[in-house]
């Protein structure tokens, strides 16, 4: 019983601190970086998921990650196309 809320509470605690981390954390201009640090957020999520059933989790991560790393890069081609500068 207490190995599933570890992992629920670590999970909680890495979409909470990960997303506040990725929206006012440094000043990162890179739009790489800031697609690599949603991923902190994403496990978490897998965390949260993983106390409930494996395969959910596993599911969860994938496609979570997938549709998040192909609209951060449409959004980056976007603004290279428009001259912003990042």
């Amino acid at each position: 019983m207490l190995e599933t809320q570890i992992w629920f509470y670590a999970g909680a605690a890495l979409v909470v601190i990960g997303s506040i981390a990725t929206v006012a954390g440094p000043g990162v201009r890179d739009p790489i970086v800031r697609i690599l640090n949603t991923e902190i957020p994403a496990v978490g999520v897998s965390l949260i998921f993983l106390t409930y059933n494996h395969t959910l989790a596993l599911l969860t991560f994938i496609a979570a990650t997938t549709i998040m790393t192909l609209v951060l890069l449409r959004a980056v081609i976007r603004l290279e196309e428009m001259g912003v500068e990042l």
